[in-house]
């Protein structure tokens, strides 16, 4: 066993694991006490691999169901993304560009979280008030059905709706607008009632708006079960498919997220081709080999063996905020379960918390330093910004003003994160660093891919399903009971 502290991938990919390992943290022998259970985790994932099957894993209508996650990356006849999907994804993209001044994303957890992420890389927080020559023709974009929030409906309905008037007004004539509800079963509340809220509100409004929807559902469901396929049937609207073997915290690298990367014009490819780098550097059961097994099985360890059951992700990049967000449910959903596949009684997952840096360390950090013992802190790092800020001291003769003169903000990020490293580390406090050499969508693919394998890998490692949600259902099969749907 070869565990050197860092392992970096020929991309520039880089797991800097060395303040997991040593006195007071995790050791080498506790590393080769689990050597056979890492075995058997590597052999696990290696079979979903080769079968699309995770052993025991059901549906939740306990039938057999396959995950095909691991094939996401490769775009191939009859894995989830293929060549046929994925033109269609960029004609689709293009047919957006030129016919859509606006796009309304309806969708929550797996159906919402991918795709913010990518928007929030590519686009940003101001998209939607660049003009459209600056968004290079591609439309404005909205979220919803994120939430049961009738107030987010209507203060997101009054702008758009001031937007469309000032068009109108100034003779642009009617805003065409694109909904787009996202939903595998195609009757998810939350997305439901965001979907019908607008379409009713702008089907009313038909003097400013120019309505069309397309539908993100399973389209191997029959028309009975899903209502919302049977709908966009009769009125012909275009539907995507959400593929089986592939659960909604899996699905940004297939229709769900690449919708939104389509049509605000991210590179797909480059994204998927992060992906599968990391899927091909990810197949070794050599932990000095394989970034996401070694991952894996050093959380597992800091739970089990030394009782880490939080789990914090702060990347030092407010375009990766929210994929602080998405990795909360990814961690949640796949790891809390208190089953174990034999059906001992487990408990078994950590609490996941996003943060981001250096907003965090003045909200979070206090608690992470001082707090209990009980955090695993992951620091995503970008080495290289594509733009930087020098500042200037403008109130000459003020001495403390004279330090900011020449600084550089990023050098200040970046200075940041490694005292946050430094004290957790000093006080021997489990932290990580994830390194990616650019904020680009193939790296992006390759982070986003490696925490999908690691959790894979670590329900393997603990004996839990990892893409069921036992908890999840029960809550939903009462509220229905509640509200009578």
């Amino acid at each position: 066993m070869n565990l050197t502290g860092k392992l970096e991938l020929a991309s520039g990919f880089c797991f800097d694991y060395r303040n997991l390992m040593g006195p007071g943290l995790i050791t080498e022998k506790d590393v080769v006490e689990i050597t056979g259970s890492i075995a058997k985790a590597a052999e696990g994932l290696a079979s979903i691999r080769n079968t699309g099957f995770s052993r025991g894993h059901l549906s939740k209508c306990g039938e057999l169901e396959p995950v095909h996650f691991t094939r996401l990356p490769f775009v191939r006849s009859g894995n989830p993304n293929t060549p046929d999907s994925i033109a269609k994804l960029k004609d689709y993209g293009k047919m957006v560009w030129k016919t859509k001044e606006v796009v309304i994303f309806f969708g929550i957890g797996g159906s919402f979280l991918g795709g913010k992420v990518l928007f929030d890389l590519h686009a940003g927080p101001f998209w939607n008030q660049q003009k459209p020559l600056e968004r290079k023709g591609h439309p404005q974009v909205f979220f919803s059905g994120n939430n049961l929030d009738a107030d987010q409906y209507y203060e997101m309905l009054a702008d758009i709706v001031r937007q469309a008037q000032y068009r109108k007004f100034s003779g642009q004539g009617r805003t065409r607008i694109m909904l787009i509800p996202i939903t595998k079963s195609g009757t998810t509340p939350e997305t439901i009632a965001a979907f019908l809220f607008f379409y009713n509100e702008m089907q009313g409004l038909q003097d400013l708006f120019e309505l069309d929807v397309t539908i993100v559902t399973d389209l191997a469901a029959s028309s009975a079960e899903n209502p919302l396929r049977q709908l966009a049937n009769e009125k012909k609207w275009v539907a995507f498919d959400i593929n089986e073997g592939v659960g909604g915290r899996f699905c940004v690298l297939s229709n769900p997220g690449l919708l939104c990367a389509a049509v605000i014009g991210l590179d797909i490819e480059e994204l998927l081709a992060g992906a599968r780098d990391m899927e091909l550097s990810c197949l070794s059961g050599n932990l000095s080999e394989n970034p996401a097994l070694l991952n894996a099985s050093l959380k597992y360890l800091a739970a089990e063996k030394y009782g880490c059951d939080i789990e914090v992700l702060m990347p030092y990049s407010m375009k990766l905020k929210s994929l602080g967000e998405w990795y909360v449910q990814l961690l949640a959903e796949s790891l809390g379960k208190r089953h174990n596949r034999e059906g001992s009684e487990v408990n078994y997952g950590r609490t996941p918390i996003a943060a981001v840096g250096t907003t965090d360390m003045h909200a979070q950090t206090q608690q992470h330093q001082d707090g209990r013992r009980n955090k695993v802190v992951q620091f995503v790092e970008i080495i290289k910004k594509d733009r930087d800020i020098s500042l200037s001291n403008v109130f000459a003769g003020n001495s403390f003003f004279e330090k900011y003169g020449g600084l550089k903000v990023d050098r200040a990020l970046q200075t940041a994160l490694e005292a946050n490293a430094q004290a957790l580390n000093e006080d021997r406090r489990f932290n990580a660093k994830y390194r990616l050499p650019r904020l680009t969508p193939y790296f992006v693919g390759q982070l986003m891919y490696f925490l999908m394998l690691s959790v894979a890998y670590e329900g393997e490692l603990a004996d839990v399903d990892a893409f069921d949600q036992p908890g999840v259902e029960a809550y939903k099969r009462i509220m229905r009971q509640k509200l009578g749907m």
